[in-house]
């Protein structure tokens, strides 16, 4: 069975104005088995993916199932095929209720056109007993986490009888809990005959999952290989087109006064007694389980969100922030986890998005100056690396990691004195990592201070000079980088007790 060929693309091309997205590809997954993509964003394997779910429509190429040629014409005609994609960003009505979620687009209907509402219910609170899910039917999309939400996504698109289901970036925002439970469904499912089609940049988790590996890189196809048969240091190199010698260019830069000091910061029931501080040139990380407080307590800081009490200095000088205009204007700005719910205006061009927040700087007597925020953008983009077709091309046409680079020269044509920075690096790939990376280090060496939210350990390790660990919205402990480890981070995490 394992042999066997379930799905199978040939020769297929896609194109977008100026970009050349994909090049005939050739691609092919075994029944029963987790055939991992791997690739740096823009790479094209989102675009081959909604291809595969009629989302897009190949300029050239064929798509088989089963060896037989297939037209996808729209998802209603994928699913029909048995093809089910759960994207990265979860497209979903808050308003809806779970079980009005379950059975979207395939809604039971009697005898008289009506919606047989107590067949939904029944069955959808059969479905939830039935994988032990936290919460009930008639409960809203709003209410529930993001993780909920996507661990709802994926166990619907496995009951509805897909056999073949793609995955995008499926644990970017769940639980290392739900991580386990995800994984175990998936060696299930492969026993049942379900293929699967994994997006991830997160390599361990490719190599603990993964049947095949396929590389893309720039819209072809480099390479296909049994997992068994390939390193990580391969699989990178593959994907970058180049080796990284170093995963984190951390570099020793000479830390100054403190500029940024926050005292006394609570919200009831969310944080309290929160104490830092960032000095010139310096990075200061932020660790702690999923629900520990880090975005929330940053969210307030910045204006985003309230809070009961607490001070922020910036320079020594006590500022009163309210508002994130607040903040951007006393030299505060907050790169926010949600690029597409915080960041991201995605029907604007690149060029808009990257000159939002600091549009003053560009209008002079009541005007907008075309030519000089053309100019500030482009030079921002060029020392970025934001790789765009032009200025007007829309955000959304990017790749995550070229977001993130856009939604980053927005905050630094503000020219900051403190930057928070919540997960900066989700979602996007190693080579896109690496450039992030880069640019965090060539900010410190201005005698910026940057404060890095991110729940992994390896790049808070290998990029910080402190770690404040968070627990329960309390500060738990503050990490030394000599005395770094991810043991030691995991006790304050954990809020175990930690000998000095």
């Amino acid at each position: 069975m394992a042999e066997e060929i379930k799905l199978r693309v040939s020769g297929i091309e896609k194109s977008f104005p100026g970009v050349k997205a994909l090049d005939k590809v050739n691609f092919a997954v075994r029944k029963g088995t987790v055939h991992a993509l791997c690739g740096e964003n823009g790479a094209g394997k989102s675009t081959l993916m909604k291809i595969i779910n009629g989302q897009y429509k190949p300029d050239a190429g064929q798509i088989y199932i089963d060896e037989q040629p297939v037209t996808i014409k729209d998802p209603i005609q994928a699913s029909a095929h048995g093809i089910a994609m759960i994207p990265q960003e979860l497209n979903y009505v808050p308003e809806l209720t779970v079980e009005e979620n379950l059975f979207l687009g395939r809604l039971p209907v009697g005898k008289f056109g009506k919606v047989d509402w107590k067949k939904v219910h029944r069955e959808a609170k059969e479905f939830i007993e039935k994988e032990h899910l936290p919460y009930g039917p008639k409960q809203q999309l709003k209410t529930l986490t993001v993780s909920d939400i996507q661990m709802l996504e994926i166990i619907k698109a496995v009951n509805n009888n897909a056999d073949i289901i793609i995955m995008d970036e499926p644990t970017s925002s769940i639980t290392e809990r739900e991580v386990k439970s995800l994984f175990k469904k998936i060696e299930d499912l492969k026993k049942r005959g379900v293929s699967i089609v994994y997006i991830s940049h997160k390599m361990d988790e490719v190599f603990q999952i993964a049947d095949d590996i396929t590389i893309f890189r720039d819209g072809m196809v480099v390479s296909t290989d049994r997992a068994s048969d390939i390193d990580l240091e391969t699989v990178i190199a593959r994907m970058v087109g180049r080796k990284l010698t170093n995963a984190y260019p951390k570099e020793d830069i000479e830390i100054g006064k403190t500029i940024f000091e926050v005292k006394n910061f609570n919200q009831k029931n969310i944080f309290a007694d929160i104490d830092f501080d960032v000095k010139e040139g310096e990075i200061v990380g932020f660790a702690g389980l999923v629900g520990a407080g880090r975005t929330e307590t940053m969210r307030s800081i910045f204006g985003l969100d309230p809070h009961e009490t607490g001070e922020v200095y910036i320079d020594g000088k006590k500022t009163h922030i309210k508002t994130p205009e607040d903040a951007i204007r006393k030299g505060l700005v907050m790169l926010a986890e949600s690029r597409r719910e915080d960041g991201i205006v995605p029907v604007r061009s690149v060029k808009e998005n990257a000159s939002l927040a600091n549009l003053k700087r560009f209008i002079f007597g009541g005007r907008a100056h075309a030519a000089k925020e053309n100019k500030e953008v482009k030079e921002m983009f060029s020392k970025m690396n934001v790789k765009t077709p032009t200025l007007n091309t829309p955000i959304a046409s990017l790749s995550g990691g070229n977001q993130q680079k856009v939604l980053l020269a927005r905050w630094l044509l503000c020219e900051p004195r403190v930057m928070i920075l919540d997960e900066p690096t989700r979602g996007i790939d190693v080579g896109a990592k690496f450039e992030i990376y880069k640019l965090m280090t060539d900010i410190a060496k201005q005698g910026r201070a940057i404060v890095m939210v991110s729940s992994e350990m390896p790049e808070l390790i290998g990029m910080c000079d402190r770690i404040y660990v968070m627990s329960q919205g309390r500060i738990t402990g503050c990490i030394k980088r000599e005395d770094f480890s991810q043991e030691l981070i995991m006790k304050y995490a954990m809020h175990e007790n930690v000998e000095d």
